[in-house]
């Protein structure tokens, strides 16, 4: 699978399946393995405080946890069903109006059970952070895989 397939399928599948993250509008930027990374647009119903116009924080941990999932998602050999089982962050700065903010996450260690990764929300300069985080992922969880259906079944993920 070529990279605009791949990122394509972990558009349709982390951005456009699940309501919420399409409602935020949010745009994977890279998905390869062990690593993901979302764009969130500045848009005016996403303010927190109108004065400022600076982002709320939900929808900036949105973000962080999708991407820190597709994270994982990169690392499974076979699609199955986890979700997040803690999720810390730290908001170190307010997001500047009207700019994009990108969040990028790295799943650094997966186990039979539980993934554990770490995720940055910047403006373009991950070492400006606007907030860092960290969560771990219960895998084999009950339910479905939310994905959508891929037309090549011997791509895999």
């Amino acid at each position: 699978m070529d990279k605009a397939e791949r990122l394509k399928l972990f558009q349709e599948w982390f951005c456009d399946t699940i309501p919420h993250n399409k409602a935020l509008g949010l745009k994977v930027v890279d998905a390869r393995k062990g690593f993901a990374s979302m764009r969130l647009e500045w848009r005016a119903e996403l303010v927190g405080n109108p004065v400022t116009g600076v982002l709320a924080g939900g929808p900036l941990t949105a973000m962080l946890d999708g991407c820190c999932g597709m994270s994982v998602a990169t690392m499974l050999t076979k699609p199955e069903p986890f979700a997040t089982l803690d999720l810390r962050i730290d908001y170190v700065r307010p997001a500047e109006p009207g700019k994009a903010v990108i969040a990028e996450a790295e799943c650094y260690r997966i186990t039979r059970s539980v993934a554990f990764t770490r995720a940055f929300a910047h403006h373009g300069d991950a070492k400006d952070p606007i907030a860092a985080a960290a969560g771990t992922f219960m895998l084999g969880t009950k339910g479905e895989v939310m994905r959508p259906q891929m037309t090549r079944p011997e791509v895999g993920i």
